[in-house]
C-alpha cells in the first residue's frame, strides 16, 4: 500500500506512542523499584540507549522510503529527530542532576577527564544545532546551508556509539553491536548516494545530448 499525505497524521501518532511508551516504562520501573540496585545508573543508561535507538530509527527512514517508494516517510524525520534530541536531553539531565547533583564545576572536570563524556558532549551540541534549525521557516531562510548543517547527523551517528563503547567498563558486546549497525546504515546511505549521483549524471548527459 502506498502511503499518502492523508496517512501522515496517523504515522505521527504512532511515532509519538512508540517514542513515549519507553519513558512511561522507565517511570514505572523506577517507582516500582524494578530499576535494580543502582537506579541512577539505570536511568542514565536507559535514556542514553533510548537516544541511540531513536537515532538508528532516524537513519533507516530514508533507505526505507526509497526501497519501498514511500516518500511520505521522509516527512516524519523531523519528528523522530526531535525525539532523538529529547532522549539525549533526558540522558544529559539525568547525569547532571542525579549523578553530579548539579555540581557544574565537577561537570567540566568530567568532560576534560573522561573522553567518552567529551565525545557525548560534542554529539549533544550538534543535536542542539540540528533541533534549533529543524523548523521549516529556519530551513527556508538557511537555504542550501541547511542541508550542509543537517548532514552533521552522520557525525552524531558516529560519535554516539563511540561514546557508548567507551562508557562501559566490561560489557562491550552491546555497544559493539550498535557500532556495527551504524556502520552498516552509513555504508548503505553512502551506496545509495553514489547510485543517485551516477543516475543524475547520466540524466544530465542525456538532456545535454551527450
Amino acid at each position: 500500500m502506498r502511503l499518502t499525505s492523508k496517512h501522515l497524521f496517523g504515522l505521527k501518532v504512532v511515532i509519538h506512542l512508540f517514542a513515549l511508551w519507553p519513558i512511561c516504562y522507565l517511570i514505572t520501573s523506577v517507582m516500582s523499584g524494578a530499576a535494580g540496585g543502582d537506579p541512577v545508573q539505570y536511568i542514565i543508561h536507559y535514556t542514553g540507549v533510548g537516544a541511540l535507538n531513536t537515532l538508528i530509527v532516524l537513519l533507516t527512514i530514508s533507505p526505507l522510503a526509497r526501497r519501498f517508494k514511500q516518500g511520505i516517510l521522509i516527512q516524519t524525520r523531523r519528528l523522530i529527530g526531535l525525539y532523538v534530541f529529547a532522549y539525549a536531553s533526558l540522558h544529559i539531565l539525568a547525569f547532571i542532576s542525579l549523578d553530579l547533583l548539579f555540581e557544574w564545576s565537577l561537570l567540566f572536570e568530567e568532560i576534560l577527564k573522561r573522553p567518552y563524556i567529551l565525545v557525548g558532549t560534542l554529539a549533544y551540541l550538534i543535536l542542539i544545532a540540528l533541533s534549533v534549525t529543524s523548523h521549516k521557516i529556519i530551513k527556508k531562510k538557511m537555504g542550501r546551508s541547511w542541508q550542509k548543517l543537517h548532514n552533521w547527523v552522520y557525525v552524531v551517528a558516529m560519535l554516539v556509539p563511540i561514546h557508548f563503547y567507551w562508557s562501559v567498563k566490561s560489557e562491550i558486546i552491546e555497544p559493539g553491536i550498535y557500532i556495527l549497525i551504524v556502520i552498516g546504515l552509513l555504508s548503505l546511505r553512502l551506496t545509495i548516494g553514489k547510485n543517485l549521483s551516477h543516475t543524475f549524471t547520466r540524466l544530465r548527459l542525456k538532456l545535454n545530448g551527450q
